[in-house]
């Protein structure tokens, strides 16, 4: 992977975008699939897009646009993001979107769409502060969404399973809370645990961590201390990172919490370490790979820590100035840290801090995660999806 590159070196194509969004793309093969508004009518500076939300399929091979299909209407903003941030996912095969407006597709890969609901008319209206960002988990043929939410609305947090081909709810669970004021609120996506022969569906938001079986939604565990002091303002953004037996959950900022999946399943003894100290984020997901555990906080300083014990490797370590809403990226051994001005700082993924590189890109403002797939790297900022590769 290339540690450097800059708009006259190692950018291989890039592609114009309708607008800005905070959904990360993916990709399958010779395919990148991203959601996006359509284009603003107005060039303030913090307008939310256009009225229209998409989702685009571009040509990994050159950033040509394949298709587009018309998702909903009615983006708004919500202070740093609008309704295109919850990433797609796909199985080759189907991709499957959902939006801030509740609204929840299934599109073939030719982009022909095959089934479109709405969560919000389904279960009721979005009571979060700052809309609806979560993306969805594919797993076994379902399509599992939660919907944790409280700041404004008295209905219950939930988690629903939506057949993938169909659409067809399989089922949906209330996922209850003590927590209050804008606690009840998470932007978090949830992941797979795998332990013991068995898989889970692991969830962060309303001052819990909880386990849940895939097939029912029932839930079989729950962890709490998100929230030790009873804030009324703890709302989560950052998602659950599941490694090697350990489950890793952001607060707002601290505690965050390194669990024992041996522990959580028990409901005995699953706290392994808690980090109060300086560097833990707010926003971004951190990453890890079994060994060490990576975090940066929203001003882009960058922690490693053990991941076994949570003792300090190194840092809080200063990178590019600038906040950092996305998420850091491990990959080749090096640590990819994009920050709002998309300026990306590279940092050597070992027990020593170094960086190999500061990137900078068109400075528009971004949002999305990096991400990787074979030698190559790709960053959405504001305008534009790049490529990025050793050109040589």
């Amino acid at each position: 992977l290339p540690a450097s590159w800059s708009l006259e070196r190692n950018i291989l194509w890039k592609a114009e975008l309708p607008s800005w969004s905070g959904g990360t793309p993916i990709i399958w093969g010779d395919r990148i699939f991203l959601t996006s508004p359509s284009p603003a009518k107005t060039d303030e500076e913090r307008e939310p897009g256009g009225h229209e939300l998409y989702l685009l399929c571009l040509s990994r091979k050159d950033g040509s646009e394949l298709w587009r299909v018309k998702l909903d209407e009615g983006n708004r903003l919500y202070r740093k993001h609008n309704d295109s941030s919850p990433s797609p996912v796909t199985d080759g095969k189907h991709v499957w979107a959902v939006t801030g407006t509740g609204q929840v597709a299934a599109v073939t890969m030719g982009g022909k769409l095959v089934w479109t609901r709405n969560l919000q008319e389904d279960y009721g209206a979005f009571g979060l502060n700052f809309g609806y960002a979560s993306s969805p988990l594919l797993y076994n043929g379902k399509l599992i969404i939660e919907v944790l939410h409280g700041m404004r609305t008295d209905d219950p947090s939930y988690i629903v399973a939506l057949d993938a081909l169909a659409g067809e709810e399989v089922w949906r669970q209330e996922r209850l809370t003590d927590a209050s004021g804008e606690s009840p609120d998470a932007y978090t996506t949830p992941a797979l645990l795998r332990h013991g022969g068995k898989t889970q569906v692991v969830i962060t938001g309303g001052d819990y961590v909880t386990g849940h079986d895939p097939e029912t939604g029932v839930e079989v565990w729950r962890v709490g201390g998100l929230n030790p002091d009873g804030a009324r303002n703890y709302r989560i953004v950052g998602s659950p990172v599941v490694v090697d037996g350990m489950i890793y959950a952001p607060t707002r900022r601290r505690p965050l919490l390194a669990l024992s999946a041996r522990g959580a399943v028990a409901m005995k003894d699953a706290l392994v370490w808690k980090w109060d100290g300086p560097g833990a984020p707010d926003v971004p997901t951190p990453v890890c790979d079994g060994t060490y555990f990576y975090m940066v906080e929203d001003r882009g300083r960058v922690t490693c820590l053990n991941a076994k014990t949570g003792e300090v490797v190194w840092g809080p370590e200063r990178t590019a100035r600038g906040a950092v809403s996305a998420s850091p990226v491990l990959a080749d051994g090096k640590l990819y840290l994009l920050n709002e001005g998309a300026v990306t700082t590279v940092v050597a993924a070992d027990p020593e801090f170094r960086i190999l590189a500061t990137n900078e890109l068109d400075g528009t403002y971004t949002l999305s995660s990096p991400i990787v797939s074979g030698s190559q790297l790709f960053i959405r900022t504001a305008t534009h999806l790049y490529c990025i590769g050793n050109a040589e």
